[in-house]
């Protein structure tokens, strides 16, 4: 299969919704998909600084959000027992760590800075999902996914540093 097809030259792509659509490469849907490809490359970045102990269930996110663009598209294997799977790991988390009780800002140690970077490319990929609900039926697991993800790796970021030793940078 080549990686070219020269299809998408003049600014536009085709997409999968319950019928294939030809759409700008401005969509609303595109720009779903973009933000979500970006933050599923931030999670791989996260992972490879990460300690080994967290890219099995890095990369288990990393699938699950391919899930969100085929629920985007077409359908998903997306569920709520993705969404509790990420509350079962804040609250895991959550345990091990004194209770937050400032604002965080990001930063800290490598692994804990860059899930702050995906916690905020996360935020706007919900946004841009949140807006295609306007013009595209979205299934609800969908933007719950991505609420529940910033959650987590904002936890993340805050154990990431924890575990490093390394104080949250406090407002």
């Amino acid at each position: 299969m080549k990686i070219y097809t020269r299809t998408g030259d003049k600014g536009t792509t085709q997409v999968y919704a319950d019928k294939p659509l030809r759409v700008d490469k401005d969509d609303a849907v595109v720009n779903s998909y973009g933000d979500i490809d970006e933050l599923n490359s931030q999670l791989g970045l996260l992972a490879a600084v990460a300690a080994a102990e967290f890219r099995p269930h890095l990369h288990s996110i990393q699938r699950n959000l391919f899930q969100a663009g085929f629920a985007i598209s077409a359908n998903t294997s997306l569920s709520e027992a993705d969404i509790k799977a990420l509350e079962d790991e804040i609250d895991a988390l959550s345990k091990v760590m004194p209770p937050q009780t400032q604002f965080v800002l990001p930063g800290g140690c490598t692994a804990a800075a860059q899930s702050h970077v995906c916690r905020a490319v996360c935020r706007r990929a919900e946004r841009a999902v949140i807006s295609l609900r306007r013009h595209y039926d979205v299934p609800e697991v969908v933007p719950a996914y991505l609420n529940r993800l910033s959650d987590y790796l904002f936890t993340l970021a805050r154990y990431l540093n924890f575990q490093a030793k390394v104080n949250d940078v406090t407002v």
